[in-house]
């Protein structure tokens, strides 16, 4: 079979995954297609957090169907973590054994005054830097401590390096978290594209990710 076909055969079988996560403290179900339309469909119980999300399947051109609640009487923080948790594991089941991915990804990208740097790796390797620091403690209901805490999570559950540096922090709280997930959403579109020249192959000189 021809190269170009080998590869069309594998990008029509769509790239998705369901995670359920019901504890004491949330309740989640979660699909997320890598090989989508950029469509949110569900309800998050917090505000800020769902538009973020909208977000990231918009700029990834993913599908995200989700439900999620919990203890947000207490605190947002079991919330915004279990979440991130589903979506690493939902990335990480997606992607399956990643033959014939791009593997890297990264972006810069801007929002009005703010500049953000996102690099990626989908190694089967967990790391996580960032230099966020948070100038104001909450935007609308969502705890800014949290963002480099769902970014965290995210990558430990999914196996992946993630870097994320504001090269231009900007002056506004809410532009700098929004540059971060949208940054974030074009670098993992990019690693997760096909690549037409290793036809199916692993990306990695070990032979596995």
């Amino acid at each position: 079979m021809p190269l170009n076909s080998l590869v069309k055969e594998r990008s029509m079988t769509k790239r998705s995954a369901s995670i359920s996560r019901h504890t004491k403290e949330t309740q989640i179900d979660l699909t997320f297609c890598l090989d989508g339309t950029g469509s949110f469909e569900g309800t998050v119980q917090n505000g800020f957090l769902t538009h973020m999300l909208e977000l990231l399947a918009k700029h990834g051109n993913f599908d995200i169907t989700i439900e999620a609640k919990g203890d947000t009487h207490y605190d947002d923080h079991h919330l915004i973590e279990d979440v991130a948790i589903s979506f690493g594991l939902a990335l990480k089941e997606a992607l399956g054994d990643k033959a014939g991915i791009k593997r890297y990804g990264q972006r810069i990208l801007p929002l009005d005054e703010t500049l953000c740097l996102c690099a990626l790796d989908l190694s089967g390797r967990y790391a996580f830097e960032t230099d966020y620091a948070p100038v104001r403690e909450k935007v609308n209901d969502f705890s800014t401590e949290m963002v480099p805490h769902f970014f965290e999570s995210l990558a430990s559950n999914a196996m992946i390096s993630l870097h994320l540096q504001l090269l231009n922090p900007g002056r506004n709280e809410h532009h700098r978290i929004e540059t971060m997930f949208k940054s974030f959403a074009r670098a993992l579109k990019e690693a997760v594209e096909l690549d037409p020249t290793i036809a199916g192959q692993i990306p990695s000189s070990k032979g596995s990710l």
